[in-house]
Parts: structure tokens; sequence; C-alpha cells
């Protein structure tokens, strides 16, 4: 209700007072400052905006060749691109439209799956004198370095249940 009183008083000669506003005369800008001409570093007024006929053809001699970036970084690593782009095919599937996540069929040198990185970290944890790090390496076509890394530092869910502390435990005769 307060707000249709608002609006009614707000509207209220609204016409009057927008031609009023329309009507009235717009304030003049202010003057622009007057430019003062730009010298260059040796002090000569005006070069810097003159043509210069020697700069232009030099301009004009300048050829310029692009050459693909990503060839150049796989010679640097040598590696091939035919290699590079090889995919292996997957060690391990999830059932089928489990989690939300899709099941792949190939994934690129050097990379894992959820799966297969949940697996091998696995195996890894129960068995670690089969699972070294070189086998894993070598299993999924990863670097040593990286696998390492993986084995230390990617920890897969555990679930740990905690008794309620009010809870007395049952004492197993």
């Amino acid at each position: 209700m307060g707000s249709r009183v608002v609006r009614m008083l707000r509207n209220v000669n609204l016409e009057n007072r927008v031609q009023r506003e329309i009507s009235k005369e717009k304030p003049r800008p202010a003057p622009r400052h007057a430019v003062t001409q730009q010298t260059d570093h040796d002090g000569n007024v005006g070069t810097v905006h003159q043509k210069n006929n020697d700069l232009l053809s030099n301009l004009k001699s300048v050829y310029v060749d692009s050459i693909n970036t990503q060839t150049v970084k796989s010679i640097k690593k040598g590696v091939s691109m035919d290699d590079e782009t090889k995919c292996r095919p997957t060690k391990f599937f999830l059932p089928e439209n489990s989690y939300g996540l899709a099941n792949l069929t190939e994934v690129p040198r050097g990379k894992l799956t959820i799966t297969e990185a949940i697996k091998a970290v696995g195996s890894h944890q129960n068995e670690p004198q089969t699972w070294t790090s070189q086998k894993i390496a070598k299993e999924y076509s990863l670097d040593l370095k990286e696998t390492k890394s993986l084995l230390e530092f990617f920890i897969p869910f555990q679930v740990q249940i905690f008794p309620p502390e009010n809870v007395k435990q049952l004492k197993v005769v």
C-alpha cells in the first residue's frame, strides 16, 4: 500500500518537470587545453609525425615467416609427432553409467583415467613389492618421475568411522 502512495507522489506533475528539464539551456563544456607540439628525444619539433621514406623502405623489405611451434617443441623433446599422438587402450573400466563418468576407450600416452589412477595407487598400497613405481610407469606408459609423484601425493579415498563419544563401546568377550 505504501509503495502505491509513493509512486503516485513521485508521478505528480511528471510531464511538467520533464518539459522544464528539456527546455533548460545545456551547460557549455570547458574549453580544451591548447596542445603543445611534441618533441622527440633530440629536441626536434614535429619529426615524430613526419613521414620518413628510409624507414618505410626498410619496413617493406622485412619478411616474416612463421613455423608450426608444436612441431618445433616435439623435435626439441626428441619425440616424433607420431609417437606423441598415439593412444593406448584403457586397462580398467567402471560399471556402466557409474558416477556420471563416461568410459573412455583410448587414453593418450602419459595420461591416466581416474579409474586407472585409483587402481594403480591401490595396488601399490596393497602390494608395494610387486607394484613398484617402475612397473606402474611401464604398465600405463607414464614418466617415472610423474609416477613417483603420483604414488607419493595421490591418496585414494579412505573411509574411517569413528564411534560417537557418548555411546559405550561393546566389549567382545
